[in-house]
């Protein structure tokens, strides 16, 4: 994501007019940072390009995101980095709602380990395995909600630790241990078979 330049930059004054029921600042702000959700929806496409039985792209992925925020209504964004946090939350949602369908489709299909890597959790291959993280990120946002959002955040919305960090004000060298910790907790998670 490139930075707004100050607390008042652009994205964030149009963020904060759109918040404020200016229609007309989502049409300046739309352009701003589409290139920004299609990275981020062209990490998580390519995460899931393994899925055998697909995922949604990254076009489609940043629409149903662009046409979630537009309805949502009643949004007051603090900043950029709110939006982006936001966004990544929207993304988990569309992502996991599209793996149920095409799983109830299937009429339960079997349920898969997932095996999480340093940097990106490269192990998540199928419609089961995403929803077994979604669960496991469920029992540990029950048992740590800073934890589980660094992780939503940096899988889901590709948020680099200083972003994280900006979103949910803490330091980076806090996010590198929530995320280190995460990694643990859910691969003991996913490894037990809890989220079946």
């Amino acid at each position: 994501m490139e930075p707004d330049s100050s607390s008042q930059g652009p994205v964030t004054q149009l963020l904060q007019a759109w918040s404020r029921g200016d229609r007309a600042a989502l049409d300046q702000l739309v352009p701003l940072v589409h290139g920004d959700l299609r990275r981020l929806a062209s990490q998580r496409e390519r995460q899931m390009a393994r899925t055998a039985s697909g995922s949604l792209q990254a076009t489609a992925l940043v629409n149903e995101v662009y046409l979630k925020l537009v309805h949502a209504g009643g949004i007051e964004f603090r900043d950029r980095a709110h939006f982006f946090a936001i966004s990544a939350t929207l993304m988990r949602q569309i992502l996991i709602d599209a793996a149920r369908s095409r799983n109830r489709e299937k009429r339960g299909g079997g349920w898969q380990r997932v095996s999480l890597h340093d940097g990106a959790m490269g192990g998540i291959q199928t419609d089961e395995s995403l929803l077994a993280l979604d669960q496991a990120m469920d029992r540990l946002a029950q048992a740590d909600a800073r934890k589980a959002r660094v992780v939503e955040l940096r899988f889901f919305g590709g948020m680099t630790n200083d972003e994280i960090a900006e979103v949910l004000g803490v330091s980076p060298d806090t996010i590198k241990r929530d995320w280190a910790f995460a990694k643990l907790w859910l691969a003991r998670e996913l490894k037990s078979g809890a989220a079946v």
